[in-house]
């Protein structure tokens, strides 16, 4: 069976095809700049040389159709016919409380999906124009939701519910989401199978850490706390996100400087985090390398990173009352040597014996950063988000047509 993983945003669709029988990546892409006469496709077919071509694409429907096209291009392609394509799986930022799972797409799905517009308006309109372009462009084709929001659904209320007024709640649903979901869910399991203990025996702290970067705490293989919360915006401080802070800063400041309130929301999250702090970047290969350079901005940037996830971790561990090992992934979790460094040797309070050597070696790859007989181990794992919408749209596929997984 082929899957086709499809991210949707307002301006780009990224791909992967998979062949779930031997789990390979058949080819992997993305459109970008959708909307303009100067749009790139880039084709990465497996075995097969790069492609990229600027072309005039207006929206997401057309843009679905170079995809296709690419896919079963004599030269460029990977299968003969879009027929082989047996499914499709979407990726969802907000699934808010109507899904605490994956779930093929139907006209009811697709409402309530539509309802959620106003949970993530920067997310949930763009999927759902990938949805639709997949209609347009695939008909009949079985298609699948996967939602970043799902996997902390296994949240208590005591951790969900913010101490305002319930009405808020009841109304309005304002309450904690968390995101990342797919990302956390995964590297859960591949901690337990490096590790070769059951998941449902564990207690994980498990580290998101991107542009956007986010925090669980997994126990027994869910979710019972996350970092980000109603929107992506609370939490660690990430890349140009602010992460937590006093919300009275938000009136004070839009008194001060006569700020609307789109302002203040731009301001908090597209012109923070490491950005505003450093001066220069909100990549942290740039921030590391201006820091060891001297630039004292930079440095306190890095500072404050890795003081904000330290403190995290450190809250997870009690929520848990205890931790077995502490996860790192994403771009910076999984590339960024200096950050981990910075983080794990403030942690030898909870049994973390940090191994600086492990910690510098390899790359892409599973692998333990902490000295054999660490009473809290520390692992490295790359994610694969992709991976998990394809093995959740094709168990959907292969139980609706009574088969078994």
């Amino acid at each position: 069976m082929n899957i086709l993983v499809i991210n949707a945003g307002s301006s780009s669709v990224k791909y992967q095809l998979f062949q779930m029988e031997d789990a390979s990546v058949l080819a992997k892409g993305r459109v970008e700049r959708i909307g303009m006469d100067s749009a790139i496709l880039l084709h990465e077919p497996t075995d097969k040389p790069d492609y990229h071509k600027v072309d005039e694409i207006l929206e997401h429907t057309t843009a679905i159709r170079k995809v296709l096209d690419i896919l079963v291009h004599p030269e460029h392609g990977v299968i003969a016919d879009i027929s082989a394509i047996d499914a499709v799986g979407h990726r969802v930022v907000h699934g808010g409380e109507s899904f605490k799972s994956s779930v093929l797409v139907t006209d009811e799905v697709k409402k309530e999906i539509r309802r959620l517009f106003d949970l993530a308006p920067l997310h949930n309109p763009a999927h759902m124009l990938g949805i639709s372009a997949v209609e347009a462009n695939m008909p009949g084709v079985p298609q699948a939701v996967v939602f970043d929001t799902a996997f902390h659904q296994s949240m208590p209320a005591k951790a969900y519910l913010y101490p305002v007024p319930m009405a808020l709640y009841r109304k309005h649903k304002v309450r904690r989401y968390g995101f990342h979901g797919t990302s956390h869910q995964y590297v859960s399991e591949r901690a337990a199978a490096f590790l070769g203990r059951p998941l449902g025996q564990l207690k994980l702290v498990t580290c998101h850490i991107g542009n956007g970067a986010s925090c669980a705490a997994v126990q027994g293989g869910q979710s019972v706390d996350t970092s980000m919360g109603m929107t992506p915006l609370e939490g660690l401080m990430m890349g140009t996100r602010s992460g937590d802070l006093d919300p009275a800063i938000v009136p004070y400041v839009m008194g001060k400087e006569d700020l609307t309130i789109g302002e203040v929301s731009s301001m908090l999250n597209k012109h923070s985090g490491l950005q505003a702090i450093s001066g220069i970047s909100s990549d942290m290969r740039e921030i590391v390398e201006a820091m060891e350079a001297g630039d004292g901005n930079a440095g306190l940037a890095f500072e404050m990173y890795a003081y904000r996830l330290r403190k995290y971790i450190g809250a997870y561990t009690a929520a848990m009352n205890g931790v077995d090992a502490i996860v790192f992934t994403a771009g910076v979790g999984e590339n960024s040597a200096p950050l981990r460094q910075a983080v794990c040797e403030q942690l030898s309070f909870l049994g973390v014996d940090f191994d600086r050597e492990a910690n510098e070696a390899g790359r892409g790859i599973e692998k333990r950063i902490t000295k054999p007989g660490s009473k809290v181990e520390v692992l490295v794992i790359p994610t694969n988000e992709e991976w998990v919408i394809a093995q959740d749209t094709y168990g959907l596929i292969a139980t609706g047509a009574g088969q078994s997984l």
